[in-house]
């Protein structure tokens, strides 16, 4: 075990050696301050990172993750990112993506008691039951478990669209849009959901209009 903790530290040293080696500013363009155009919101699950699948570099991606890349409004953690990202760095695109395979949402399908577990799952379950018709319709559990993965990523788009700072910087500079995607564990394909943004934002304002319209616009003008 130790071996293994201490062989971290051995491949940071050789991945410093390579970094400096192919460009010695790196590391003094990396200390500079972050300019990303992506939020990714997505699971913490270990086969899942964001700048691998993306091709990114560090700088270029604000990542947040936890189990089954839930959005709640009453977690201040992930409030806390997407504020952050919005009002502070301007992304201009946050990114919910989920993955088949999660562990999260098959736990949220089961029925057994989860301790700690047991309420941030309801997120999941509470998906489940706004859409249970279609899911149970749905034969081979395969394939209802792949669905609930992307109805998951898709209820929690809605809950960042809902989100007043998301509303807010939209209205005067018609960004960030929100993104749907599903990673696929076994192709290493990225799938976009094709989330339709503006539709969602203009009937989710009618009830979650959190803005003051005519203050917004008078800051645009």
């Amino acid at each position: 075990m130790a071996k293994s903790y201490e062989a971290i530290f051995e491949n940071n040293k050789k991945w410093v050696e390579a970094k400096i080696s192919d460009n010695p500013e790196y590391f003094h363009q990396l200390a500079k301050t972050q300019n990303p155009e992506y939020l990714y919101i997505g699971c913490s699950d270990s086969r899942v990172t964001a700048e691998d699948m993306m091709g990114a570099e560090p700088g270029e991606v604000f990542v947040h993750r936890n189990v089954a890349n839930v959005i709640n409004t009453l977690d201040m953690s992930s409030t806390a990112v997407i504020q952050y990202a919005v009002e502070h760095l301007k992304v201009k695109h946050i990114i919910v993506c989920g993955h088949y395979n999660c562990g999260g949402v098959k736990a949220a399908m089961t029925s057994q008691d989860l301790g700690l577990l047991n309420p941030w799952l309801r997120n999941i379950r509470d998906v489940y039951r706004l859409h249970q018709v279609e899911l149970d319709a749905i034969e081979d559990e395969a394939k209802r478990y792949d669905r609930l993965v992307e109805l998951n990523v898709q209820e929690q788009c809605i809950n960042v669209i809902k989100m007043a700072c998301v509303q807010e910087r939209y209205i005067l500079e018609e960004q960030p849009v929100v993104h749907g995607w599903v990673f696929d564990l076994r192709t290493g394909k990225i799938i976009d959901l094709e989330i339709d943004f503006e539709k969602i934002l203009k009937d989710i304002q009618k009830i979650y209009n959190l803005t003051d319209s005519d203050w917004v616009m008078s800051r645009k003008k």
